[in-house]
C-alpha cells in the first residue's frame, strides 16, 4: 500500500466497476485530508432480474458508466487524477521477500520471481510491485507484487475509453478497499481483515502495518445468499431479495433465545457459513505464514455488507470483533444532505485517495 508516497493531486475520482454497481467517489484533497465533494453508484443489473454471471457482457458498463458521469456533473476530458480498479480471478497479489537488488535490477528480476507466486502464465502478465521495506539485520527486501492479465486491462481500458474517460492509475480492488481504511484512519497496532462482499465473490484481505499483506477472492457473495433464501423460503428471486433486505440472514420466525440462520434446515451449507469456512482456512493459512494471530477487527465492505446478522454471525463464529466499515467516517463534509456513508463505496474511496 503506497501511504507513504507524497500526495500532490488536488481533486481525484476513484471508480469501481463492480459486476453489479458502478460507484464513483470525487474528492479534494485539503490540508487536514481530504473532503468529498460527490459520490454516486449506479446498477449494472435490473431491479428484480436475476442475474446469470455467465451471461452478464462487459458492453453494458461503458452506457451506464456515461450516464453515472452525467449524474455527478463532471465532464471527461477535465478529470485529471481518475483512479480506477479491476479485480476477480485474472487479478492476483502476493507479499514476498528477496534479497536486496538495485532499482535497475529488480524490475526484470521480479518478473521471473513473480512467476513462482502469481498464477498468471508469464506472456500474459501484467505485472507491478511496491517495496514495503527492506530489513536493517538482513538486508532482505519485503516487496508486494500486483499481477493482472493482459486482456483484462484491455478490456477495463476499453470501457474507460467508450465513457469518454481517458485512463489514468488502475489499481486491484483489494488494495483500494485496504487503503480506504488506512489512509484515512490513524496506525493500530494488530492484523486488520476487510470482507469485501460483492454480487458474486466475497474479496478477503488481511493487512497489518508489522506483518504480511494477503488477499484472496472467496466464490460467494449477496448474490448467493439470495439463492439460499429462494430454496429455503420457496421465494422467487424479486421476493428473495426483498426478503433478504428485510430479514437478512435471520428468519423470520426466530425466537428471542435462539439463533436461527436462514436455511440452516438445508442439509448442505448455506453462502454464510461457506464463506465462514472459508475465512476460518484463510486465517489458518495466514497464522502460519505471517507468524501473527493479532486479529483485531473484521471490517465488512461492499454491496452485501449490511445484511442483518451478518456481523453478528461472523463475531460468533470467528471470535473476532466485527463491524460495518464507514469509508466516510473521517471526510470534511460527508455527513452532508444526500451523501450516504454506504460501506459499498470502500473500493472507490481508496483510489480516490490513492498517491500518485
Amino acid at each position: 500500500m503506497a501511504k507513504t508516497k507524497k500526495i500532490r493531486f488536488k481533486e481525484s475520482i476513484g471508480l469501481d466497476i463492480g459486476n453489479h454497481s458502478i460507484k464513483m467517489v470525487h474528492l479534494k484533497k485539503t490540508h487536514h485530508g481530504y473532503k468529498l465533494l460527490n459520490c454516486e453508484s449506479l446498477p449494472t443489473i435490473p431491479d428484480g432480474v436475476e442475474p446469470v454471471l455467465s451471461d452478464l457482457s462487459s458492453d453494458r458498463f461503458a452506457p451506464i458508466l456515461t450516464q453515472l458521469i452525467k449524474m455527478m456533473k463532471l465532464k471527461p476530458k477535465k478529470i485529471k487524477h481518475l483512479v480506477s480498479s479491476i479485480g476477480g480471478d485474472n487479478t492476483s497479489i502476493k507479499q514476498i521477500k528477496t534479497i536486496f537488488l538495485p532499482e535497475e535490477e529488480l524490475e526484470s528480476a521480479l518478473f521471473f520471481e513473480a512467476k513462482k507466486h502469481l498464477p498468471i502464465s508469464g506472456s500474459e502478465m501484467n505485472l507491478d510491485y511496491q517495496v514495503l521495506n527492506v530489513e536493517e539485520k538482513t538486508n532482505n527486501m519485503n516487496i508486494l507484487l500486483a499481477s493482472s492479465t493482459k486482456s483484462l486491462l484491455t478490456e477495463h481500458t476499453n470501457i474507460l475509453n467508450n465513457a469518454g474517460l481517458t485512463p489514468g492509475i488502475v489499481d486491484l480492488e483489494s488494495l483500494a478497499a485496504a487503503n480506504s481504511y488506512v489512509i484515512n484512519n490513524e496506525e493500530e497496532d494488530g492484523v486488520y481483515i476487510i470482507l469485501n462482499i460483492g454480487a458474486f465473490n466475497t474479496n478477503m484481505i488481511i493487512f497489518s502495518p508489522t506483518s504480511k499483506f494477503f488477499a484472496r477472492d472467496i466464490s460467494y457473495g449477496g448474490f448467493n445468499i439470495t439463492k439460499d433464501i429462494m430454496k429455503s423460503q420457496k421465494l422467487n428471486y424479486p421476493e428473495a431479495e426483498s426478503y433478504k433486505i428485510e430479514h437478512g440472514i435471520v428468519d423470520k420466525e426466530e425466537k428471542k433465545e435462539e439463533s436461527s440462520i436462514v436455511a440452516l434446515d438445508i442439509t448442505e451449507k448455506n453462502t454464510i457459513e461457506l464463506i465462514t469456512q472459508e475465512v476460518k482456512r484463510s486465517l489458518r493459512f495466514y497464522i502460519k505464514e505471517a507468524g501473527n494471530s493479532d486479529f483485531r477487527k473484521i471490517l465488512l465492505v461492499g454491496g452485501s455488507a449490511y445484511t442483518k446478522g451478518l456481523s453478528e454471525y461472523l463475531n460468533q463464529q470467528l471470535k473476532i470483533e466485527c463491524e460495518v466499515f464507514n469509508p466516510f467516517l473521517n471526510l470534511e463534509d460527508s455527513d452532508r444532505p444526500g451523501t450516504t456513508n454506504d460501506p459499498q463505496f470502500a473500493v472507490a474511496l481508496g483510489l480516490a485517495m490513492r498517491p500518485e
